[in-house]
């Protein structure tokens, strides 16, 4: 009987912990996202690239920032991953997070790879930490409202199992449509040059406000403890897709402004 016990005990902190965990647009997001980024690189900038990560191409290294989550020595990174400031207010006139956000987390990183004095070990590890924070200000809802950390707190069912409205854009959609990130890199949709470069203009606040725009929506697409199936894909993850293209292309103008 006891050993019965502490299997459901152990089954219940299981399912907890998976209902809780929202990695950032989930591994193969942010592999789409690095991948996509390589087709845009510069010949410059994929070369200095490849010396500093000894041939790791951007997809391998873009989880990064959620793999070192699990090692104590760098919680203070936690908030680099979003930020929330209220809709109706400027990002400069906001109350700033002492601990950063992700607007002065890939600003910092730029910073360091652009530094001469720079260490290596610094550049390399600040390169991985840019490829995954560029990918995390795509999602919609690493922009979204504190009081509610950004959707994690709004529970739903996603096809009938517990999850919530940040997990749904982060990763449930992308692993139900069932494609690898190499798949989903390859058939991203077919952009004209000057889409590509209007796509690229901007800056991060810009981008910033833009995924703020999007949380809104999304904010709106769904209600506690409803019941999102098919048809939310179907209304939902063509923004997914566009989001997971953008941030690779912007992920690479990034770095050609760095390296070229």
């Amino acid at each position: 009987m006891k050993q019965i016990t502490i299997f459901f005990v152990i089954l219940f902190i299981s399912q907890y912990n998976t209902v809780a965990a929202s990695p950032e647009w989930g591994a193969t997001g942010h592999r789409t996202i690095g991948e996509i980024a390589e087709k845009h690189l510069s010949k410059k900038a994929k070369k200095q690239i490849e010396t500093l990560l000894q041939g790791q191409g951007l997809a391998i290294v873009s989880t990064f920032g959620d793999d070192i989550k699990s090692d104590d020595a760098y919680d203070k990174f936690y908030t680099w991953h979003f930020v929330n400031f209220p809709f109706d207010q400027k990002y400069k006139d906001s109350e700033k997070e002492k601990r950063g956000d992700i607007v002065m987390g890939i600003t910092y990183c730029i910073d360091i790879l652009k530094d001469t004095n720079a260490s290596q070990e610094d550049k390399i590890f600040y390169l991985k930490f840019l490829v995954h924070l560029m990918g995390d200000l795509h999602q919609p809802l690493h922009v979204g409202r504190a009081e509610d950390k950004g959707g994690n707190d709004i529970k739903v069912l996603w096809h009938y199992k517990k999850s919530n409205l940040h997990r749904v854009w982060d990763s449930d959609m992308i692993e139900f449509y069932n494609m690898s990130y190499s798949e989903l890199a390859r058939n991203t949709s077919d952009l004209s040059k000057a889409q590509i470069q209007s796509i690229q203009q901007g800056s991060v606040l810009d981008w910033t406000y833009e995924s703020q725009s999007l949380a809104k929506k999304v904010y709106n697409s769904a209600q506690p403890d409803e019941k999102l199936s098919y048809r939310y894909s179907y209304d939902h993850f063509q923004i997914v897709r566009s989001q997971l293209q953008k941030s690779g292309i912007r992920l690479a103008k990034v770095l050609n402004d760095i390296f070229d």
